[in-house]
Parts: structure tokens; C-alpha cells; sequence
């Protein structure tokens, strides 16, 4: 039986990243069916209420095998509803946010390869939205730390740290300074490392980790990196520089029974329209989509056929330093695809 995705096409340069994304994941032959839902502040300013994400979306989502969100805008004025990851995140549990963070041969930036995994709690800390107006003047963010997200986040990097076979566990905290919240993320950290002898587990403030991202990166080769919301958010969008865009970042957000696929970057609105944004990280996290329902052959091909027209970079946008257009640099893709398949 066909498994269902719920499909959000997002906002900004969203829609055209999910045509390109499509485009590439029908050249596999996939058997999923994609139904298209609303989401993200397009919709919302039509139609307003208290979430970006319409109720009969949460109906599609319920019943479907997995999610692929496309970038979508959050507005930022006070009072305005979270953003559509954080909800999604949070009505499911989707607590592991990963992305990996991989070098392509042939744009190695000055500070050389790398290859690590970033491992994001994403349901709670200041995601939380637990946020108060005090007065005029004041205003104060909770910080929600709880014992039980930590401990499940903890046990999926760990787990993912033993899938490929990696020896290292990098924890990035700031536990003299956070000494209450951080502190019991580090006492989970610590009390699940017990299980898992035979891989290493560091530690890091977060300020000298921001700094030897940029300094020494090569030091978190094969490490899968463990932190809490906030600091895994900005660090792994530091860390896309490192590898040349966030445009080649992909990403999903696991629970113990469903998924949500999206690439890291936002949604590019000035961008809209313009079939030139760089579709890698959308089309990515659309190929590992497909393994995740259970296509592992036809996600494998997305992956290799993407590798080998990036590191060839003939048929690339411009910020892979090529000509094409969004929907060129995927049709290439597409055609790889189909040629590895027969």
C-alpha cells in the first residue's frame, strides 16, 4: 500500500524548492502519495487565527506516513503564533532535529572538509514559548529544560553516533553559566552515556565550540553533536558556511513514530518566483524522505545522483557557482536519477 506524505509547499521561493524536489523524487518511481496542504504565513495572512497551520493540515498530517515541509516565513512581531516547525515539532514529539553537515568535492571552502551530524533537541528550551510581557518595559523567556527530552535526545544521537559507526559524542553546553537548566540536561546527558562505552563522550562550552568551528573544524570529523534547541539551531547555521550555503543543508526532525523532512534554510521571499534559489538541501531531504518510508533504493539514487551533479558543477545555481535555474539544476538531477535506476 502506498505510503501518504503530507506535502507543504511553503512560502517565498518554498513552493518552486517542492516543485524541483518532486520533480527529482518522481524520476525514482516512488509509490508515495504526496497530498498538499496549507501552512505558513501566506496562508495565515489570508486567513489569520491563532496558528500558521491550519486545522485540516493537522487532519492530513494524522493520517499520513510522513511530512516534507518546504521553507516557510515566520512573522516576528510579539503576539504573532510560532512558527510551522516549531508547531509541527511539538504536536508530534518530533524531538530529534538532525542535520548533517558534509563537505561536496569541489567546493571545499577554505577551512577544509568536513563531515559531522548535528543533533538538535527541538521540542523544547527557548523554543518553548513560554514567554511573558512583564511591563512596558520588561519582558522575560522560560527556558524549559525537562529531564525526559533530554534523555530520549540524548539516546538518538547516541544511536545515531553507533549507525555510522562513529566513535565520538560532542555535548555542547554552557553549564557554568545555565547551572540549573543545563545542568540537568548535562546529569541526562551523562546518565544515558553510561550505556554506550564504546563511544566517547565530549564536552564543550559553546562559546570556544562556536570558535573552533570556524578554527579547527576538522576536530568534529566523524562526531555527532549534541545540544540543546537554541544553541543547536545557530551552531548548525554557523556551520553551514563551512560547507559554502545553507542551501545544501538538509534536514529532518524524528519522533519515536513519525517524521518531518524540510531543509535548514528559510524561505527566501525576495528570491520568490525567480527559479534560481539552490534546490540541493530541499531535494536531500526529499531523497532521505523516500529511505524513511521505505524506498531505501530510489532515496539512495537521490542522494548520489544530487552528489554528482553538485561536485561536477556544470548544471548548478549560482551560489554553487553555476548558471542554471532552480528547476535546470533539478531536471539534471532528475535525468542522473533514472540513469543509476535502470
Amino acid at each position: 500500500m502506498p505510503k501518504k506524505v503530507a506535502l507543504i509547499r511553503g512560502d517565498g521561493t518554498g513552493p518552486e524548492l517542492v516543485e524541483a524536489m518532486l520533480t527529482v523524487l518522481k524520476a525514482t518511481g516512488t509509490n508515495a502519495e504526496f497530498i498538499q496542504c496549507d501552512a505558513g504565513l501566506e496562508w495565515w495572512e489570508k486567513h489569520g487565527g491563532p496558528s500558521l497551520v491550519p486545522e485540516e493540515t493537522y487532519h492530513i498530517l494524522d493520517q499520513a506516513d510522513a511530512c516534507f515541509k518546504g521553507p516557510t516565513t515566520t512573522p516576528w512581531t510579539p503576539g504573532s503564533p510560532r512558527s510551522v516547525a516549531v508547531s509541527i515539532r511539538q504536536k508530534y514529539n518530533l524531538y530529534a532535529n538532525v542535520r548533517p553537515i558534509k563537505t561536496f568535492k569541489g567546493h571545499v571552502s577554505v577551512l577544509g572538509e568536513v563531515d559531522f551530524v548535528c543533533v538538535r533537541e527541538a521540542t523544547e528550551g527557548m523554543y518553548s514559548g513560554l514567554e511573558h510581557r512583564l511591563s512596558h518595559d520588561t519582558a522575560i523567556g522560560i527556558r524549559k529544560i525537562t529531564w525526559g527530552a533530554s534523555e530520549r535526545v540524548t539516546e538518538f544521537a547516541f544511536k545515531e553516533a553507533e549507525k555510522r559507526n562513529w566513535k565520538n559524542l560532542m555535548v555542547v553546553n554552557k553549564g557554568n553559566i545555565l547551572k540549573e537548566t543545563d545542568g540537568l540536561f548535562m546529569e541526562a546527558v551523562h546518565s544515558v552515556a553510561k550505556k554506550y562505552p564504546d563511544i566517547e563522550l565530549k564536552e564543550s562550552f559553546i562559546d570556544n565550540f562556536a570558535q573552533q568551528l570556524v578554527k579547527n573544524p576538522q576536530n568534529f570529523n566523524q562526531h555527532v553533536i549534541l545540544s540543546t534547541n537554541l544553541f543547536m539551531d545557530i551552531l548548525s547555521e554557523e556551520a553551514s558556511a563551512l560547507i559554502g550555503s545553507i542551501g545544501a543543508v538538509y534536514s529532518a526532525n524524528f519522533g519515536d513514530k513519525y517524521a518531518m523532512f524540510e531543509p535548514a534554510h528559510g524561505s527566501s521571499p525576495k528570491y520568490k518566483g525567480q527559479n534560481k534559489v539552490d534546490p540541493t538541501a530541499t531535494i536531500l531531504s526529499g531523497g532521505w524522505m523516500l529511505q524513511y518510508i521505505g524506498e531505501e533504493r530510489g532515496g539512495k539514487a537521490v542522494f548520489e545522483a544530487t552528489k554528482e551533479v553538485v561536485e561536477e558543477g556544470k548544471t548548478v545555481t549560482y551560489d554553487l557557482g553555476g548558471t542554471a535555474k532552480t528547476s535546470e539544476m533539478a531536471d539534471e538531477i532528475a535525468i542522473r536519477v533514472k540513469k543509476a535506476l535502470r
